[in-house]
């Protein structure tokens, strides 16, 4: 690999990763690997400036059996790679290096490369007895849900009409959020229930009941009142607050800021005005122990009949604030993109009912500033994911965060 085609000494790689520049570093890895690399296009990235960067790429690859569509990954650090990127195949001019690695082999996800064949599911299903009876091939099927790479993925498995979700979690994660499930289960909470474990660090979980709010918010009817939702979350049980702390999205905003900077700077300064505007309003405000969710939003919740049945993706349970919670909440109800004229309506109509019953368990002000602080997190999502109006999107979802904040301000 020539020396151009990788950062210099304490680069985070943005550069190379999301430009024509990387090529010659995928042609080489994919030779490497014994194929020839035929077209290419990026699929995801995931910058933390001047720490990593990394990014995945759709990719046509001609192997000696014929062609095939895979995906790519990649990770350049600017302290050089980590323990796990050994995994992977390391590329390097004597000075920078780079880890690359073709899906599911993803370093820090040794599971993936179970969960993403039937096959070897298959084999899962029956000697965790998860339908009662043998199943083979044509009984399992799998769809990946998110992937996130050297973070985490989700399945969904549908074995002969029953559902299981699969999540594919680094081993450092792992007995962590499996002791918060069944700590949440101990509680009667309404948590996903664990079915099998691995030793890959799968956790299995049975589908919930009803539907989740994310569809459910677009019907004619609101799916439960604002005083549902708070419920539910002061169901949480005690020991949550004795958990480890995980930082609120306020604590994160500058970080959030600059990655909008990096990537759309026209925006930097609005970007850091705000979160200037949201760290100086909630100054002084103590981090709070009541016990939390950590990642509330309308993707977590399922809903049957006006009541809450189901809260998804409890691996941020913690100690923190109510008001961190709501916020998210909020956040996520007010930058929901391509909405329909009936939806918008429906949404809207949610926020105005839901906002004044949140506003009388927590500071208004408070509820305000931390949503605008995860909306600026959001915003750095459609450039991670390389949506076609990236641009665009990310400028509206600041608008929202805009809204929020001179509301208090």
């Amino acid at each position: 690999m020539a020396p151009s085609t990788i950062p210099g000494d304490g680069d985070d790689g943005q550069q190379l990763l999301t430009g024509d520049e990387v090529e010659p570093l995928l042609v080489a890895a994919v030779a490497h690997a014994g194929g020839d690399l035929l077209q290419w296009r990026l699929d995801h990235v995931d910058h933390d400036p001047q720490r990593s960067t990394t990014a995945t790429y759709l990719a046509t690859v001609r192997w000696t059996f014929g062609e095939r569509e895979e995906l790519l990954g990649c990770s350049v650090r600017a302290q050089g790679p980590s323990r796990t990127d050994d995994v992977a195949e390391i590329f390097s001019d004597g000075e920078t290096a780079a880890a690359v690695w073709i899906y599911p082999t993803d370093p820090d996800l040794p599971g993936l490369a179970r969960a993403a064949f039937a096959e070897r599911m298959v084999e899962l299903v029956n000697e965790h007895r998860l339908v009662g009876r043998p199943v083979g091939l044509d009984d399992v099927e799998l769809t990946m849900i998110g992937y996130r790479p050297r973070r985490r993925a989700v399945l969904r498995m549908r074995v002969r009409g029953e559902v299981f979700f699969v999540k594919v979690l680094r081993p450092d994660q792992f007995d962590a959020v499996l002791s918060r499930h069944l700590l949440l289960s101990e509680a009667h909470v309404p948590a996903p229930e664990v079915v099998a474990t691995t030793d890959d660090h799968l956790l299995v979980l049975r589908e919930l009941p009803g539907r989740p709010l994310a569809l459910a918010m677009f019907d004619d009817e609101p799916p439960c009142d604002g005083q549902t939702v708070v419920e539910l979350l002061e169901r949480l049980p005690p020991g949550v607050a004795r958990l480890e702390r995980r930082p609120p999205w306020t604590d994160a905003v500058d970080h959030y800021a600059q990655i909008i900077a990096h990537s759309l700077p026209e925006q930097a300064e609005r970007a850091e005005q705000l979160a200037s505007a949201i760290r100086s309003g909630l100054a002084g405000v103590p981090l709070g122990d009541e016990p939390t969710h950590g990642d509330f939003h309308e993707g977590q919740v399922h809903v049957d009949g006006g009541r809450i049945v189901g809260l998804l993706d409890v691996d941020t349970i913690g100690p923190g604030r109510r008001a961190d919670d709501l916020a998210c909440l909020v956040a996520h109800l007010s930058t929901v993109q391509r909405m329909d004229e009936r939806q918008t309506r429906n949404v809207h109509a949610l926020i105005r009912g839901w906002v004044p019953v949140f506003d009388e368990r927590v500071d208004a002000t408070e509820l305000r500033l931390r949503a605008g602080a995860v909306i600026i997190s959001l915003a750095t999502g459609p450039h991670r994911g390389q949506e076609p109006d990236w641009e665009g999107e990310t400028i509206t979802i600041l608008d929202a965060a805009e809204a929020l904040v001179r509301q208090v301000s």
